[in-house]
């Protein structure tokens, strides 16, 4: 089980009040609600291993300089000139100084927590995914990711609906019924129609109903480009003039948009831990946090 991280505790602190405070009165609801998030996943799915992926950079400059709209809206603080540090996200004042606490409580549990320089947290994730030898679950809120599914290998995105007790299990079948498109379709659907939330432009004048047509017509982005050069095909006048005004964007979107299969990730022991990998400071993080039921409960979860 690979968790996007990032998405769950976003969720997690939207999704449970502020007056979830720690014994300083500083708000623990993202941390607290990541490890309900987190007991609920190992008791629904009994995942063997899991994986909380991080966002080494959330706005990787390879993609930056491909798109330079890529994600620019979220930008709080651009990075000084000649670091090698990525942009400032803008994030909730209270949300940004609950991440470490995250990250400190998941390295005391003993869950692997990993990121890798110069990528997201997607790359993680597709790097890990297409290294698995088996199953895997995906856990996000963000759609970039059922391009991963693959029923052949068993790979599923679990996408929240409500917290994470109620999933939408997408695997091929949802995705052709819901999209139109398999997993690696999905990747081309989306830079077909654009996402405002990352940035992307898209086809001005394909949206996602035209898209999914195109592709099922023409199989993938390669053959609808080829089907808009070939003055015989079928694609009508205006998404021919469509198509060929966006050749520049058609030609780097791909990589922008597809996850990374080879982002430098390390080999770690994924299993999930039956006991706390350092229990003494996962107690002193307990009682300075006030993380109280929600850690419990996740430690008498993960406990054979």
């Amino acid at each position: 089980m690979l968790l996007d991280t990032a998405s769950l505790y976003f969720r997690a602190y939207f999704g449970v009040p502020e007056s979830v405070k720690a014994p300083d009165g500083t708000p623990v609801n993202a941390v607290r609600g990541l490890l309900d998030f987190i007991a609920r996943l190992v008791q629904d799915h009994h995942p063997d291993d899991l994986v909380a992926c991080m966002d080494a950079d959330w706005r990787p400059q390879w993609r930056v300089d491909l798109i330079p709209s890529y994600k620019a809206h979220r930008v709080a603080e651009e990075a000084p000139a000649g670091s090698t540090g990525p942009d400032v996200e803008e994030v909730p004042d209270t949300l940004s100084p609950q991440v470490p606490v995250i990250e400190e409580v998941l390295d005391a549990l003993g869950i692997a927590r990993i990121g890798a320089a110069d990528y997201e947290a997607d790359d993680v994730i597709g790097t890990l995914t297409a290294r698995a030898k088996g199953p895997v679950d995906i856990v996000t809120g963000d759609r970039d990711l059922f391009q991963l599914v693959d029923d052949a290998r068993g790979i599923r995105v679990l996408y929240p609906l409500k917290g994470v007790g109620t999933l939408q299990l997408t695997d091929g079948a949802l995705l052709r019924a819901k999209y139109g498109v398999d997993g690696p379709g999905y990747a081309d659907l989306a830079l077909l129609r654009g996402d405002p939330s990352d940035g992307l432009p898209g086809v001005p004048g394909i949206g996602e109903k035209t898209a999914a047509k195109l592709l099922d017509a023409y199989g993938d982005l390669a053959g609808i480009v080829a089907a808009a050069e070939d003055p015989a095909s079928k694609v009508t006048p205006a998404q021919r003039k469509r198509l060929t005004e966006a050749r520049p964007y058609l030609a780097v979107a791909p990589k922008v948009v597809r996850v990374a299969t080879d982002a430098p990730v390390p080999d770690v022991d994924f299993a999930l831990p039956a006991e706390p990998a350092d229990p003494e400071r996962l107690e002193a993080l307990a009682d300075r946090w006030g993380l109280g039921g929600s850690l419990q409960r996740l430690l008498a979860t993960l406990r054979p």
